[in-house]
């Protein structure tokens, strides 16, 4: 996979934990089903979250950050937006979880945030970037 875009501002960030298991599968699924580059990563430990992302939101590592189009979702919300980017029947998909009530949505979303460090285990340091993946990390 080549990723030879510029990394830029305007470009939907997904803002995820570093050092969770979790997030960084999270995210290396995305950059699998991200085939035109419309997603771009930062941690939420990185110098972008320190400058993008209000104080409240950087410290809660528990919760995935989306921003796109001058809008920022967290938790499920964010999810939901990620896959409706995605396009194609990852829209769909988001748009069915959308469906869902938000509280009922977020609960599972909680329980999930609660164990992934036992689940997924848990990193000394953020996810590096490949030099093929330079291009779409902000940090």
């Amino acid at each position: 996979m080549s990723y030879k875009l510029a990394a830029n501002d305007d470009h939907p960030t997904v803002f995820f934990d570093g050092v969770c298991g979790l997030c960084t599968q999270s995210v290396n699924w995305l950059l699998a089903h991200d085939p035109t580059h419309k997603l771009r990563f930062a941690p939420l430990q990185g110098t972008t979250a320190g400058i993008k992302l209000d104080a409240a939101l950087r410290t809660r590592l528990d919760t995935l950050v989306f921003v796109c189009d001058g809008q920022t979702y967290t938790r499920t919300a964010g999810v939901c937006r990620i896959l409706m980017t995605l396009g194609g029947r990852w829209r769909v998909l988001g748009g069915l979880l959308w469906i869902v009530p938000s509280p009922i949505r977020n609960l599972g979303y909680r329980i999930v945030s609660r164990l992934r460090y036992r689940l997924f285990g848990k990193y000394e340091s953020c996810r590096l970037p490949t030099a093929e993946e330079r291009a779409v990390f902000l940090d």
